[in-house]
């Protein structure tokens, strides 16, 4: 079926949290070094939009963390410096570049670095059964584990299924079900989309549930599946049989052995993203592309970038709608819309 197109701009900066203004900083960040670091030059990495003080503190940086790959231990820096056949290297020292830039603290930016190059953080994650768009050997996997009630899950949706539609042939988006305790309807909407995954439309109920996150009774997912043209008789048996329970149960012992905290969890080629160490709304396409590159092959982005700025793609003759823009907390009144997701995610309950 038809992929979402990408959602506004303000959708990618109520995810990831946003991120902290420039110039206010923490009262120890605004004194210089004792010790006033090297200026360092990088040939591929542009500093000239830093200020002083975030210069050397990129530079300071750079300086100190190992590159990214084991078998060149020598500094970001100096494996950029001298060219090592690291291919890692520039984008790491560009990827700190932007972490000081969003005005993270240092620990932050260690943290990011090693969630984002660290290899011993890359796990197995076993994909089969679930639901999936995008070709089988696709160069990079994005896997996420979502609750149907999260407004957060639901602002990431389009997000992730434009990944999918921008690196055509090269990426995979695929679903695993994790409805919180905390959300009544997380269950049902799971189950329901498990009956329809039965029926060989898992996506077009995914979209319709996300798009009407505040209308998940028991009727109002019958609807769905009428609207869908699903067998309902089958529908309803499936939508409480073991078997379906089973299939959410699996996902969610999936997720809980890995350490899930909140929805969405999100991986990307086995390694979790942190969206809350992410420095823009920009970083998460740029991670899916470092990825394809790493793999040896060249990325290949169709259309304006991901957070590009004002407006956003055009959907796609017969493409599904976009969720709407303005986001509603579970449980809220149509009144209550905002353009803002109060935090980054729905914690684990």
């Amino acid at each position: 079926m038809p992929l979402l197109r990408f959602a506004p701009a303000v959708i990618a900066l109520a995810v990831f949290g946003g991120s902290t203004c420039r110039g206010k900083s923490d009262p120890a960040d605004a004194k210089p070094p004792a010790t006033s670091a090297p200026d360092v030059a990088l040939s591929g990495v542009d500093t000239s939009s830093l200020t002083p003080r975030e210069r050397r503190e990129w530079a300071a940086q750079v300086a100190e963390v190992l590159a990214p790959c084991k078998d060149v231990p020598v500094s970001i820096a100096q494996c950029v410096h001298e060219k090592r056949p690291c291919p890692a290297c520039l984008p790491a020292a560009q990827f700190l570049l932007k972490q000081v830039q969003a005005g993270k603290p240092k620990k932050d930016r260690e943290d990011a670095y090693k969630a984002r190059f660290d290899a011993s953080k890359t796990k197995t994650i076993v994909t089969e059964s679930s639901p999936e768009i995008g070709p089988p050997d696709a160069v990079v996997t994005i896997v996420e584990w979502a609750d149907f009630q999260c407004p957060h899950c639901r602002a990431l949706a389009p997000l992730l299924e434009e990944l999918v539609h921008r690196f055509e042939g090269q990426v995979k988006l695929v679903f695993k079900f994790y409805p919180l305790s905390g959300h009544p309807r997380g269950e049902p909407a799971a189950r329901a989309a498990v009956a329809a995954q039965n029926q060989g439309k898992f996506w077009e109920m995914h979209h319709l549930i996300f798009e009407n996150q505040l209308a998940l009774e028991q009727a109002d997912l019958e609807k769905y599946a009428k609207q869908l043209g699903l067998d309902l008789p089958k529908f309803k048996a499936d939508l409480v049989s073991k078997e379906t329970g089973e299939r959410v149960a699996k996902d969610k012992n999936q997720a809980d052995g890995l350490g899930l905290q909140g929805t969405p969890m999100i991986y990307i080629g086995g390694r979790e993203v942190d969206l809350a160490l992410l420095a823009t709304d920009s970083d998460l396409e740029d991670w899916v592309k470092l990825d394809i590159e790493l793999a040896g092959k060249v990325a290949k982005p169709k259309g304006p970038p991901i957070g590009g700025g004002a407006g956003s793609a055009a959907p796609a003759a017969g493409s599904a709608a976009v969720y709407p823009p303005r986001l509603l907390p579970s449980g809220a009144p149509a009144s209550a819309a905002s353009t803002a997701v109060p935090s980054l995610a729905v914690p684990k309950k």
